[in-house]
C-alpha cells in the first residue's frame, strides 16, 4: 500500500504476512520486529542530499532500500518518513520498484513526494517545526513470506528553500572608490507559503576578479531587519560580487548570482 505520511507520531498498526503488528514510532531509538531472515542492509536518501521544499513546487525524491533475504526479495510494503523530534512529516510515498542485485539482494526504490499546499494541514502548531533531521521506516517483505519491520533505518534533514540576491552599486566604479553592495536573505515560510526575509544570519559576501576561475570571501555580514544585507568595500579590480549562505539545520544553504562591476576608465 502507498500514502501520504503526515501526523506520524505516537503507534501505528502495519499488517503483513497476514499477522497484524503492533510497531511503536519513536523519536529516540530505533526499534525492529518481523519474521524470518529478510533485512534491510543499506538505505540511501536522495542520492544522500538534504531534500528541500519551496512554497510552490512540488518535489520528488528517492529513497534506495537495499534488501537482502535468501529466498530473495519481494519488495516494500510500507514506506514512511517524518521528522524525528515531533513525530510530523508531509511526505507521500507515490511508487516503487526493485532492481535484483543477486539472488538474495534487491535495491528497491521508494519514490516520494511532497506538494507544498498539504504543508499548512499537517499540524496545529507553526508548520515550519517540521523542518529539521527526518527518519525513514520501512516495512519489507522476502519471496518466501519473511518480512520485517523496522524504524530509523536513515536519518536525513529536510531543508526550507531559501533565497539571496545581491546588487552592486556604483557601476562602473573608479578604482580605490567605495561600493556598496546589498541584497536580502529570505526562505519559504511553510506557514502561508511565501518567503520572508531571514534575520539574524552569517552571509558572506564573495568577490571573483574579472577572468578568474572561482570566488572568494571577503568579509561576513549579518542579515538585518527584513533579511536585508549591505556593507561597503573598496573597489581594487573588476569582477563579480554575490553573497553566499551557508545554510542551517532547518534552512537551505544558497548563494545568489553575481553582479558583475567594471572599473572606470
Amino acid at each position: 500500500m502507498q500514502g501520504r505520511t503526515r501526523l506520524r507520531h505516537g503507534r501505528s498498526w502495519a499488517t503483513a504476512g497476514g499477522a497484524a503488528v503492533l510497531v511503536l514510532l519513536t523519536a529516540t531509538g530505533a526499534h525492529a520486529e518481523g519474521r524470518g531472515d529478510v533485512r534491510v542492509v543499506k538505505t540511501v536518501v536522495n542520492g544522500g542530499r538534504n531534500v528541500t521544499v519551496g512554497t510552490s513546487k512540488t518535489v520528488t525524491f528517492p529513497i534506495a532500500i537495499t534488501v537482502k533475504d535468501n529466498s530473495g526479495v519481494k519488495g516494500l510494503t510500507d514506506v514512511s518518513t517524518f521528522n524525528t523530534s515531533n513525530g510530523r512529516g508531509f511526505v507521500d510515498w507515490t511508487g516503487s520498484s526493485c532492481v535484483k542485485k543477486s539472488s538474495t539482494t534487491s535495491v528497491c526504490t521508494a519514490t516520494m513526494t511532497v506538494d507544498p499546499a498539504w504543508i499548512p494541514d499537517t499540524s496545529d502548531t507553526d508548520a515550519n517545526t517540521i523542518a529539521g533531521v527526518w527518519q525513514v521506516d520501512a516495512t519489507v517483505k522476502a519471496n518466501d513470506g519473511d518480512y520485517w519491520i523496522s524504524d530509523r533505518i536513515a536519518e536525513y534533514k529536510v531543508k526550507r528553500a531559501s533565497k539571496l540576491t545581491t546588487d552592486a552599486s556604483p557601476e562602473p566604479v573608479a578604482k580605490g572608490a567605495k561600493l556598496t553592495v546589498t541584497g536580502k536573505l529570505s526562505r519559504a515560510n511553510w506557514e502561508d507559503l511565501t518567503y520572508h526575509g531571514f534575520t539574524g544570519q552569517q552571509v558572506k559576501l564573495q568577490f571573483r576578479k574579472a577572468g578568474a576561475a572561482h570566488y572568494s570571501t571577503v568579509k561576513t555580514v549579518k542579515s538585518g531587519t527584513h533579511g536585508n544585507l549591505s556593507t561597503k568595500v573598496t573597489a581594487t579590480a573588476a569582477g563579480s560580487w554575490r553573497w553566499y549562505f551557508p545554510g542551517t539545520t532547518t534552512t537551505a544553504r544558497i548563494v545568489s548570482a553575481g553582479d558583475a562591476v567594471a572599473l572606470k576608465k
